[in-house]
């Protein structure tokens, strides 16, 4: 069977799928691909210039990090810091955020919330130029809740009282989940398959009641209830996975899972392409070449490390130092050792 998707469900940050025509081993991959292998744009380091509000500097750090940045084509838009041919950062590898609130009223309480960050033009982004810049999106960059068409609430990153201020400068980068979570696109990835456990693949815990303690999910509907006194098959395999992915809105849905496929696509070429064309060791090449045993000849004669007049020893050194004080070198102490 070719796999085959049927999508039940698809909004800007939501998608709820069935997937057939798979293994398992490939669902799962695919899972954690969408998980921690999409590339998106996080806050990475913050200089604080003013922090006089309640929370200390490493907590504010913590949720400015938290924050979605939008990363629409992130994966041509912008490269990793470590690939960046520039020393300190450049608008290639790195996206400038600043904030600066103070509160001046009495009596009140002001919330400072993702909406007050604001991307600062480089001096190099009219200057570099990089292809990255000319795919980026009109808002790439900026938090999700300033982004168009976003309908709710921006994240509050702490509240000021009269007299209090907060001044930082933030530095996206590109990364991935692997590194840190910040960089995940998704809040949460339903994965289910067998809802009736049909393969016993888990074994339920229950009290009194199996069927009580341990309701079907909506996915049962898509299935056949097993039969009381049907024998169990050991060789039966899943064939449909239900998946219901969320995004925190770097990344819309819909995108996630097309740039997870590609990259699993990508990964299996190369697997393919590695084994068509294996790598020619050169003969010269001795990184992997087994080590001779220590004080052994290498047609099985044994040496000794004494004196130079003993029998099948080593003869000494060039510069002619004494065996007992080491190799001697210009710059080697009384005991023969470094002198640093």
């Amino acid at each position: 069977m070719n796999p085959t998707v049927r999508i039940r469900e698809l909004q800007r940050d939501k998608c709820n799928f069935v997937l057939r025509g798979v293994n398992l081993g490939f669902a799962n991959s695919f899972r954690r691909t969408m998980i921690a292998d999409i590339p998106t744009v996080a806050i990475d380091l913050v200089e604080f210039e003013t922090n006089t509000t309640v929370l200390p500097d490493e907590f504010i750090a913590h949720r400015l990090g938290m924050i979605p940045l939008v990363s629409t084509n992130c994966d041509e838009a912008m490269k990793y810091t470590r690939e960046c041919d520039c020393s300190e950062g450049c608008s290639i590898c790195m996206i400038i955020l600043t904030l600066s609130v103070r509160c001046d009223t009495p009596g009140t309480t002001m919330n400072v919330t993702s909406n007050h960050l604001e991307v600062r033009p480089q001096p190099d982004m009219y200057s570099s130029g990089g292809e990255e810049l000319s795919k980026r999106t009109e808002d790439f960059g900026l938090p999700v809740s300033r982004s168009r068409g976003f309908e709710g609430h921006p994240i509050l990153i702490t509240s000021l009282r009269k007299g209090q201020e907060l001044r930082v400068r933030c530095y996206a980068k590109k990364g991935t989940a692997k590194d840190h979570a910040k960089w995940s696109p998704c809040t949460a990835l339903g994965f289910e398959y067998d809802p009736y456990n049909k393969l016993r693949h888990t074994t339920y815990w229950f009290e009194t009641d199996k069927v009580a303690e341990w309701p079907l999910s909506a996915n049962a509907a898509e299935e056949e209830p097993p039969q009381e006194d049907a024998p169990f098959d050991f060789t039966a395999e899943p064939e449909r996975f239900y998946f219901n992915v969320e995004t925190d809105g770097s990344l819309t849905a819909k995108e996630v899972i097309l740039k997870s496929l590609a990259e699993l696509r990508s990964r299996v070429a190369t697997v393919v392409f590695n084994i068509d064309n294996p790598a020619v060791t050169d003969a010269m090449d001795t990184s992997e070449a087994p080590m001779q045993p220590m004080g052994q000849r290498p047609n099985g004669q044994e040496r000794s490390f004494g004196s130079p007049a003993a029998a099948g020893s080593w003869s000494s050194s060039p510069n002619g130092a004494n065996l007992a004080q080491g190799w001697n070198s210009p710059n080697a102490m009384a005991q023969g050792g470094w002198n640093v």
